[in-house]
């Protein structure tokens, strides 16, 4: 897979590059990046990507005429616009993008794009929630990383991927570690027993826990099989 990321701060990719998941899926070859810097698609000597908006308000609006040139260099790729306009990133969202080849990633800051990147590109408009943050950098490397670690092989055991919060739609059940016992307080015994078969079903149980407690509406699409179902069930 290749993501290309399109911002005007192409150094806030620096430290994500060099460390974590992503940086470790390009040293295996299992990832290719790319970072545009879209102020050397510009078409003037001040290399501006940006300009006051027709209509007056207040505000800059990115030009459309870097992007389209930027989009056209880099070639094909399912093209990604970070929006708070747009569908709400999750799981799923993350599953489906990890089955794309190229991701082209626009990092849009101020008030957005000329309506013509949307008309031209037809981005598919995610989001990362209902509040809005100073730039898409930060939302296109969440995106970046939720995708990138469900590659195979780019995280070591894919087992604990499949572990992971709402991976089948669930929230995750509790971790310990050592020491057994800190501060008055104990690992549950079934996870010193060494019964592996009641270690798999008391995860499930408190899987189901944490959602039904915090997040209930995920139950509604949370991908439960007859055990979990049967489970539910005697928690409610």
């Amino acid at each position: 897979m290749r993501f290309d990321f399109v911002t005007i701060f192409p150094r806030m990719f620096d430290a994500f590059l060099a460390e974590g998941v992503i940086a470790r899926g390009v040293k295996q070859g299992l990832i290719e990046v790319g970072v545009w810097d879209l102020r050397d698609y510009a078409s003037d000597r001040h290399r501006s990507t940006d300009d006051e908006a027709y209509g007056g308000g207040p505000g800059m609006v990115m030009l459309a005429e870097p992007v389209l040139r930027c989009v056209d260099q880099i070639g094909s790729g399912h093209v990604v616009l970070t929006s708070p306009q747009g569908r709400r990133f999750d799981q799923s969202v993350a599953k489906e993008l990890a089955t794309k080849e190229r991701i082209v990633l626009l990092c849009g800051r101020y008030e957005g794009f000329d309506q013509r990147v949307h008309d031209a590109l037809q981005p598919d408009e995610i989001s990362i929630g209902d509040f809005v943050v100073s730039g898409g950098e930060l939302p296109a490397m969440l995106f970046a990383d939720a995708i990138g670690r469900m590659i195979e092989g780019v995280v070591g055991n894919i087992g604990s991927v499949e572990e992971d919060s709402f991976f089948r739609g669930l929230l995750d059940y509790p971790h310990y570690t050592r020491p057994e016992e800190l501060r008055g307080m104990r690992v549950p015994d079934v996870l010193l027993s060494g019964h592996h078969e009641k270690i798999r079903k008391w995860r499930k149980e408190q899987a189901l826990r944490a959602t039904l407690s915090r997040r209930p509406e995920l139950l509604e699409t949370a991908e439960l099989d007859a055990e979990a179902r049967k489970m539910l069930e005697k928690l409610t």
